[in-house]
């Protein structure tokens, strides 16, 4: 208990920390605008496909680039800082009522938090394409695994909510470097599924960790923005006006999901599919990063 509390206490003072910096912004810069009602749904829209584990930055940009709102060079900054007060409402509700062991949780959120800030700057050198066709083809071939695991021709994933030995030691020192990629915008949700479940973890128990993840790097992430005032405040506003109401009305959902093992698999698996065709449309586009 005490380890959950600790936990709770880290994610809470992140996001206060992220808040209290956006209050002193905004009264310092008097923003006049106000939140379309765009801006409200989209943060309906992606926060809601963000709680069943589909994710949210990629959609978020094809939303903003669609209607040509903000500017290219403050979507990133709008993302994290509108993202922030969403993802505290779903790493508590998920860390509190989805049940694995909180030594585990805990050790799997801190390493992703110190990958995204010890490993930023060695995975910025990287090519981004790169990374998105090797990732996008890893992705691809973990489907088909699961897919033949839900058809009874290899093993199937477990059901465990708890991790021993080598696995926990293999599954931190992963989210170390999902943490670390997560900083140039390849998402840590399918991996997450895909390694826990083929660790033998119920694919239930993914939510917590890679949502907790989440609600610990992007309220860090979001104060660099807001100090540096490269973020939309009135689009920020919409998405967390939205993104708190997809996630209450997404939660219900899975939960419901969660108490089927075997349809939690087949959701398990759409996402990953979705996540490694979209990863590997992407590498498609113009990489502004350097090539290693």
């Amino acid at each position: 208990m005490r380890t959950e509390w600790l936990l709770y206490g880290i994610v809470a003072l992140a996001h206060l920390a992220a808040l209290a910096a956006w209050i002193r912004a905004t009264r310092k810069n008097h923003p006049a605008s106000r939140p379309s009602v765009g801006d409200i749904l989209i943060g309906v829209i992606v926060n809601f496909l963000d709680t069943l584990g589909i994710g949210s930055y990629a959609q978020i940009t094809s939303l903003f680039k669609l209607r040509g709102r903000p500017s290219d060079d403050l979507i990133p900054g709008t993302m994290n800082v509108g993202s922030a007060i969403p993802s505290f409402f779903g790493a508590f509700l998920f860390m509190i009522s989805i049940k694995i062991d909180p030594v585990l949780l805990f050790s799997m959120i801190a390493s992703s938090g110190l990958g995204a800030w010890m490993g930023a700057g060695a995975v910025s050198r990287m090519s981004k394409r790169r990374i998105q066709i090797t990732m996008g083809c890893a992705l691809l071939v973990a489907a088909g695994f699961l897919i033949m695991s839900i058809l009874g021709v290899l093993p199937t994933t477990g059901a465990a909510m708890t991790l021993t030995g080598w696995r926990f030691a293999l599954a931190v020192g992963a989210n170390f470097i999902l943490g670390a990629l997560m900083c140039i915008g390849i998402g840590n949700y399918a991996p997450s599924m895909v390694m826990l479940s083929l660790l033998g973890m119920n694919p239930i128990a993914a939510y917590p960790i890679m949502i907790g993840s989440d609600g610990l790097i992007i309220p860090i992430a979001s104060i660099g923005f807001v100090r540096s005032g490269r973020f939309d405040h009135a689009v920020a506003v919409g998405l967390v006006i939205g993104g708190v109401l997809g996630t209450f009305a997404a939660f219900p959902l899975v939960e419901a999901i969660g108490g089927h093992l075997g349809l939690m698999r087949e959701v398990v698996v759409a996402v990953v599919l979705y996540a490694a065709t979209t990863m590997l449309l992407s590498a498609r586009q113009p990489d502004p990063s350097p090539a290693p």
